[in-house]
């Protein structure tokens, strides 16, 4: 049943919701879906930072050539500069909330607080707070939202899907609250900021990361989706098969870790004059062929030459969090491995967050802004964050309002029992881990796509009768971005960026264009 009309609907909680809600509540009301966990998010795992022109010894030029190289041709150069742009705007305003960075102690700083540098930048350009700064960015924020009068912040809906009028707008979001009734929630505008879909894979540096479910909701309206075939792979997770994801921050690299194989060898600067500072999706195709060749589960990152004094300074929670998993990062190297990290395609939108559906927006990882073209450079991802919920909410402050009027394009589906939903999600895992991770083939695409087909057929089944489920609503958007993906990735024939593949000639497109693809391309 409907729960009143909202002015502003944004589905999701984190950096890029929260900033949002900030930024438009004082002159929209505002409610902001968000789980009632920050755990359920990406935002506040991550460590290393928010790149920014900072330093007077940096400029707006370098940050901008940075990004372009890192992103393999394929970045929207008007998109790139507008975000590198706006960044230190962005910073400012979070120091302003209180976020607490990490100050530079050095009495000879061009800057009050300490920069670091992570892979594919060519300046320590990298603001932080310790090894935290997502914690300490969403513990800020949240503070902050939680004493808005104008914002409502509701932990007990899931959203399951979007509304839309007769004219094609997006007019809000279906939800389920805990006891499994429904919710249709009205609203004049809905913005997505739901995450991305690291989810689709097996192993992720986030616990309980998102499976592009917005991004599939925005699809189910006719929305475009963009560059889904870029998933980054973080170089690297830390390696421990019974524990949970635990993602070793690129800064420990920037601040001169050193990546070593099984035998101890370092084998960076053979691959990268940048060695271990090579953009993420060349370290961590390089890590993959090295755990090939040594026939290894991992491979090793190595501080111990910086000295306990600086790896206590500097990573702070690193250290302590590998204490609990029995190691002592000031004497053992790490072992780590790449895995799910960043989607770098989503929903495309302009530059004010909207997309191709009238009265949706997108903000953050589920969005494709053509910022981070076929691969991201480090820490770009929280500044995007910034910068686009900052100019989505100047166009939402301004906004014209419409009469409501809706109908639903939500099917019901049924809750199938744990046990099937489980094994029809590790299933998918599998698919999209073995043949569309860091390196894929003609023949690996094509097997995943027909696999998937298959699963997608047992899964319609379930889907096709009874009443919404969370699990199960959350299983069929996963499954049909993982064809959509797929598909993307069969399309585009070169190798580029974060889409390796060794049967395609290496840039083959002297003018890439970015994949679009649509949910009816599916069938």
């Amino acid at each position: 049943m409907p729960h009143g009309n909202h002015d502003v609907l944004i589905i999701g909680g984190g950096v890029a919701g929260l900033v949002l809600a900030l930024e438009v509540a004082d002159r929209r009301p505002v409610t902001l879906l968000r789980p009632a966990s920050d755990d359920l998010g990406a935002s506040r795992w991550a460590q290393g930072g928010i790149a920014a022109v900072l330093s007077p010894s940096d400029d707006i030029d370098a940050h901008t050539q940075d990004t372009l190289v890192a992103g393999d041709g394929l970045c929207d150069e008007a998109a790139v500069r507008f975000t590198v742009e706006q960044g230190p705007a962005a910073i400012e305003w979070l120091l302003g909330l209180g976020v607490p960075f990490t100050r530079d102690t050095n009495p000879t700083a061009d800057y009050p607080y300490h920069l670091t540098r992570e892979g594919g930048h060519g300046a320590r350009r990298i603001i932080h707070a310790d090894d935290a700064t997502g914690r300490a960015v969403m513990d800020t924020l949240k503070a902050r939202v939680a004493a808005h009068p104008m914002i409502r912040v509701r932990d007990d809906l899931t959203a399951i899907g979007l509304l839309q009028d007769d004219d094609g707008r997006c007019r809000g979001a279906r939800c389920l609250e805990s006891t499994g009734a429904r919710a249709d929630l009205p609203a004049h505008d809905t913005v997505l900021a739901t995450g991305g879909a690291s989810g689709l894979y097996r192993h992720t540096t986030s616990p309980q990361p998102a499976s592009g479910e917005g991004m599939l909701m925005a699809a189910e309206l006719g929305a475009t989706l963009m560059n889904l075939e870029f998933q980054q792979f973080h170089p690297t997770c830390l390696h421990d098969p019974e524990g949970a994801p635990f993602l070793i921050s690129e800064a420990v690299r920037g601040e001169g870790g050193q990546l070593l194989n099984v035998h101890g060898e370092r084998f960076m600067p053979a691959i990268d004059t940048r060695a271990e500072l090579a953009p993420r999706d060349v370290v961590a195709r390089a890590i993959d062929a090295e755990m090939q060749r040594t026939v290894s589960e991992h491979v090793f990152l190595d501080m111990r030459h910086l000295g306990e004094a600086a790896i206590l300074e500097h990573f702070p929670t690193i250290h302590r969090h590998c204490a609990t998993r029995g190691i002592d990062i000031a004497r053992t190297p790490i072992p780590v491995v790449p895995a799910a990290h960043y989607s770098c395609g989503g929903v495309a939108t302009d530059r004010h967050g909207a997309t191709d559906i009238d009265h949706l927006y997108a903000v953050g990882e589920v969005a494709c802004t053509g910022l981070h073209g076929a691969n991201r450079m480090a820490s770009n991802s929280l500044l995007e964050c910034l910068v686009f919920a900052r100019s989505c909410a100047a166009a939402l402050r301004d906004a014209t309002h419409a009469p409501l009027a809706i109908r639903s394009t939500v099917p019901a589906v049924a809750e199938a029992p744990p046990a099937a939903l489980e094994g029809w999600r590790e299933r998918m895992r599998a698919l999209m881990s073995a043949r569309v991770a860091i390196v894929r083939s003609d023949e690996g695409l094509n097997k995943a796509a027909e696999e998937l087909a298959e699963l997608y057929q047992e899964v319609r089944e379930a889907v096709e009768h009874g009443q919404p489920g969370t699990r199960l609503t959350s299983l069929w958007q996963a499954l049909r971005l993982a064809r959509l993906t797929v598909a993307s990735a069969r399309a585009r024939r070169e190798s580029r960026g974060l889409h390796y593949n060794p049967d395609c000639q290496h840039h083959a497109n002297h003018h890439p264009e970015p994949s679009r693809i649509h949910l009816g391309e599916l069938d």
